[in-house]
């Protein structure tokens, strides 16, 4: 399956782009779907090989995963690499627009069990989100 591909633009510097996407204090600010989830916890070693571990959950508590994963690349303000714990990879790329403009672009191999349509919304709303809460605060 090719990779999906979404991106949004964001009216802030991209070095606080950067930094909401990888604190994990802010991770748990905007890193689920819907105001029906929740993301309580998050953990991120920002360096090649490091780990992150984010846990998304239902808000009523029905229903939660950890998304894990490992980095590969690295690059300040530009870019991420990391793979999933089942292989898939994905890129983060940060391009700075101007002084006060950000697109951020993820680029990710889907997984077998969902459409490519639902997977395509779902990762776009969280990125919505963060661009949301980015612009806000």
């Amino acid at each position: 399956m090719d990779p999906i591909k979404i991106d949004i633009t964001i009216l802030a510097p991209v070095e606080k782009v950067w930094n909401y996407f990888n604190d994990p204090k802010h991770i748990t600010k905007w890193n689920f779907a819907d105001e029906s989830w929740q993301c309580p916890s998050s953990e991120n070693d920002l360096r090649v090989g490091g780990k992150f571990k984010t846990r998304m959950e239902a808000k009523d508590k029905s229903f939660g995963f950890e998304f894990e994963g490992v980095y590969d690349e690295v690059v300040t303000n530009s870019n991420i690499k990391y793979h999933m714990e089942d292989g898939r990879k994905v890129e983060v790329i940060f391009d700075k627009i101007d002084e006060d403009t950000t697109k951020v672009t993820e680029i990710f191999d889907p997984e077998k069990q969902n459409s490519v349509e639902m997977q395509r919304d779902g990762w776009y709303a969280i990125l919505n989100n963060f661009h949301k809460y980015v612009e806000n605060h």
